[in-house]
């Protein structure tokens, strides 16, 4: 049909139709059928991601049961910019596990009593029993980025905090609690893309708040702020380890491979547990990169 051919009219059933409307009719359908086609591409994507993650999420399972039959602590730390995927992957690595056996922290301020506690005395109380893991969306480390860059704590909150938190995690390992930390670590163009996506989708502008919508204008804070983390408190006993989030799937996957070489529990041994190493990068050598970065630019990139 010649799309530019827009005169005359046709028989159509033995009716007459303006080849006009037959051609903006045709033009609908192929645009339907488009859209079909790519939500059904999108579908069969999404169903493939998910049946690739069951294999390590019946690995957490037996991971989780070893943490039980062992009476092992274990705590999950999820950090990183708004918007770079921490809520999902917690989702997924939580999924199937026993919601008797784990919990899921986010706390929200702090209560005017809290405020005039020890400032890890809060997370102390959430800390696992024998047998138990803790992942928490945020943790004490809310101290070393999101409060400082936005006035939410003093100087001297800050100062303090960066003093005693290797400390405190020291103990923690001592009395032993596995602890891993996680950094979802998002570039700026993804997370402004996310961030679009919540504001015009209905079913995510809950995730948007106040705070998301300085996100980008305060990037540069941020990076300062997670370098001087990351320096400050990536110790052996407690290391960091950053986990490149563009691809919310391979984030999720490398994710759970740390997480499960982290416990000496009996695996699947014909699965693959070693971490992508374009995703999965070490505390010690992102602070390389950044400082590399930072001597280029004259300033930090995420």
């Amino acid at each position: 049909m010649n799309d530019q051919d827009t005169s005359g009219v046709v028989m159509v059933d033995g009716e007459e139709v303006l080849l006009e409307d037959l051609v903006a009719q045709y033009q609908r359908v192929r645009e339907d059928n488009r859209k079909l086609y790519k939500m059904k591409n999108k579908a069969e994507r999404r169903y493939l991601r998910e049946e690739e993650l069951k294999p390590y999420q019946a690995e957490l399972i037996r991971m989780q049961k070893y943490l039980e039959e062992t009476g092992t602590r274990m705590i999950i730390l999820f950090e990183g910019r708004d918007a770079a995927g921490k809520g999902g992957t917690i989702r997924r690595v939580t999924r199937y596990m026993n919601e008797k056996h784990y919990r899921v922290v986010a706390l929200g301020k702090p209560t005017e009593e809290q405020r005039t506690q020890w400032f890890f005395q809060r997370y102390v109380s959430q800390l696992p029993r024998g047998g138990e893991v803790v992942l928490f969306d945020r943790s004490w480390y809310n101290r070393a980025m999101v409060e400082p860059v936005f006035g939410f704590c003093t100087k001297d909150d800050y100062k303090n905090f960066m003093r005693g938190v290797v400390g405190f995690e020291k103990d923690l390992s001592r009395n032993g609690i596995i602890l891993i930390k996680l950094y979802f670590s998002v570039t700026k163009e993804e997370q402004a893309r996310r961030f679009d996506r919540r504001k015009n989708d209905p079913l995510r502008q809950w995730k948007l708040s106040e705070v998301d919508l300085q996100a980008q204008e305060r990037w540069d804070d941020f990076t300062n702020q997670k370098y001087e983390m990351l320096k400050r408190t990536h110790s052996t006993h407690s290391p960091w380890t950053i986990i490149r989030s563009d691809n919310k799937h391979l984030a999720r996957l490398n994710a759970m491979r740390v997480i499960l070489n982290a416990v000496p529990y009996d695996r699947n041994t014909s699965l693959n547990f070693v971490p992508d190493h374009e995703i999965v990068v070490s505390g010690a050598r992102e602070i390389e990169l950044m400082e590399a970065q930072r001597m280029l630019s004259g300033k930090f990139v995420d």
